[in-house]
């Protein structure tokens, strides 16, 4: 079974940073959070390029399906805090 570099390709914080086009204090701040897919080998954060790429599909269609309730019409709040 062969797989493609870049499919297996580990990544530094500087690379996803760049990879992301964010500062590595995002990338540092999302690993630490564990909002980003990221592990340590001796003290040093790693990211595999395929759990990014997933990562990053996972995300887009979050945003996609946002503000998405099946009811296509506008809920507004009334005078008693009631949503109509």
């Amino acid at each position: 079974m062969s797989t493609s570099t870049s499919e297996s390709e580990i990544l530094t914080i500087k690379q996803v940073a760049d990879y992301l086009k964010v500062t590595e204090r995002t990338i540092y701040r999302l690993a630490a959070d564990k909002k980003i897919p990221a592990f340590k080998v001796g003290g040093t954060w790693r990211f595999s390029r395929a759990d990014i790429d997933n990562w990053i599909k996972q995300k887009s269609m979050e945003g996609l399906d946002t503000g998405r309730d099946g009811d296509d019409t506008a809920k507004v709040q009334t005078n008693d805090g009631e949503y109509a």
